[in-house]
């Protein structure tokens, strides 16, 4: 909801924005457009255009359309403890709010190098990139780091997107993390070498195997170059951090079951007190495909699970069971690509590396389980994710490799989705039958949507003391 970047909050689920963070004082908006259009130096992204909905192509949820639609919005607002068997909240300005059903949309917050025993993340030009506040001020300190040097802390989804933001700011970037090659929770090394080539095209310098030990600051308070675990040292003029997210449980620890780093909650999206509910980053939930409880990171799946925790509030007895596709994006540069399921097994390559469209396949067990496509068409990712979903049976890899893309087009006009089945194993599959239906693609509706669906039609039994 990784891409470190979900985007869950409303009335009920108003925790999202206020349970960790003061002064937020802008309505729910869409974390993806902080790492993509707004640092980019021409037309770059700006509220109101990123509110929340604008990403499945739905209106937009501005201050005024709560309003208009007579739910209460309370920004600027603190929780500072909950109670869950006496379903209350109480702020930090004293408040008391009681609820009938309570959905968590708390989200989670950046990683500081303190964590990790490195001081200095207070420094006036090092950044992390989490909510306006932090894109806001990265915007400034680009504009005023033109021509200097940056280093980026970690190779995942934000370090990769906002170094590519860095250079087309024309600034030099040295990006550090201790991986092998970027992104290695996802990419394979023969993926990832793609684009750390283009990267290095455009000047991109790569550190790996090796962490920030230190900060290296002048008496202003500035950091003027970073010393590194390998005793190298690099120059900065600016330095962002973007080593990963903590889920924000503790107003729920001791309360409620955790599992996986987050709230477990059940195919209704119900965590283990059945008024109380949990969405996004925080909620870790049962994956039907892979047959176990995961926490996914990522906007589609917070948009996803709010709108199905909404519908199994209001309609218990018609809302089925969660069945969520994992499914990850990044856009950089020129470049978007876009995975569904998993990464498990041997993958198998297809298309032109040399080029601008490229995937993988992963095999496991002897079924696809996962997919990957760099540049590709709507219609084809629609195909991807529909012959990912029904998980088929793999016979012979070379000749998976030769029909490349094709593959999944030719399964997809052919096959419905079908249920998944339990065969038995660690993971379930799905057993591919005459179709019965036709298949259609599910579209998720963003959590401030959703919620403030609930919101609407419970909204006014809110009571104060």
């Amino acid at each position: 909801m990784h891409d470190d970047k979900s985007t869950c909050s409303s009335y009920i689920g108003f925790l999202r924005y206020t349970s960790h963070l003061d002064n937020v004082q802008v309505a729910p908006y869409e974390r993806p457009a902080l790492s993509k259009g707004f640092l980019l130096p021409e037309a770059p992204a700006r509220l109101p255009a990123f509110h929340t909905c604008v990403g499945v192509n739905e209106e937009r949820l501005t201050p005024k359309w709560y309003k208009e639609h007579g739910i209460e919005l309370i920004l600027d607002t603190r929780v500072t403890s909950a109670d869950v068997r006496r379903k209350t909240l109480v702020t930090a300005a004293g408040e008391t709010i009681s609820y009938k059903f309570l959905i968590i949309a708390t989200g989670a917050r950046a990683l500081k190098l303190e964590e990790f025993g490195v001081n200095g993340s207070d420094a006036e030009n090092v950044c992390h990139l989490r909510d306006l506040a932090d894109a806001t001020r990265l915007v400034d300190l680009m504009q005023a780091s033109t021509g200097g040097n940056a280093v980026v802390i970690g190779g995942g989804y934000i370090g990769m997107e906002v170094a590519a933001s860095l250079v087309i700011n024309k600034i030099n970037v040295t990006m550090v993390f201790p991986e092998p090659h970027c992104i290695p929770r996802l990419f394979t090394p023969k993926i990832a070498s793609f684009y750390e080539e283009f990267y290095k095209s455009k000047g991109v310098n790569f550190v790996k195997g090796t962490v920030l030990s230190s900060f290296v600051i002048n008496p202003e308070g500035k950091v003027t170059g970073v010393n590194l675990k390998d005793g190298s040292y690099l120059p900065a003029d600016l330095v962002v951090v973007g080593i990963g997210i903590r889920r924000n449980t503790s107003l729920f620890e001791g309360q409620l079951t955790l599992e996986k780093g987050g709230i477990k909650v059940n195919s209704m999206l119900q965590t283990s007190n059945s008024s109380v509910y949990a969405v996004g980053d925080v909620a870790s939930f049962p994956v039907k495909a892979f047959g176990e409880i995961r926490r996914l990171e990522h906007v589609d799946a917070a948009r996803k699970s709010a709108r199905h925790a909404v519908s199994a509030i209001m309609e218990p007895d018609t809302t089925p069971e969660f069945d969520y596709l994992p499914f990850f994006y990044s856009k950089a540069f020129s470049f978007s690509w876009k995975f569904y399921g998993e990464n498990l097994g041997e993958a198998v390559y297809f298309g032109d590396f040399s080029g601008t469209s490229f995937g993988a396949y992963w095999v496991h067990n002897g079924h696809l389980v996962g997919s990957f496509l760099e540049g590709g068409s709507k219609e084809e990712y629609e195909a991807l994710a529909k012959a990912t979903r029904l998980r088929p049976a793999i016979d012979d890899m070379s000749d998976l490799e030769r029909q490349g893309l094709r593959f999944v087009v030719t399964l997809s006009q052919k096959q419905p989705v079908l249920p998944i089945v339990d065969v038995g194993s660690s993971t379930s599959l799905v057993v591919l039958e005459k179709p019965e239906y036709p298949w259609h693609a599910a579209a998720g509706v963003v959590a401030a949507a959703s919620i403030a669906a609930f919101a609407y039609w419970y909204g006014r039994r809110r009571r104060r003391w």
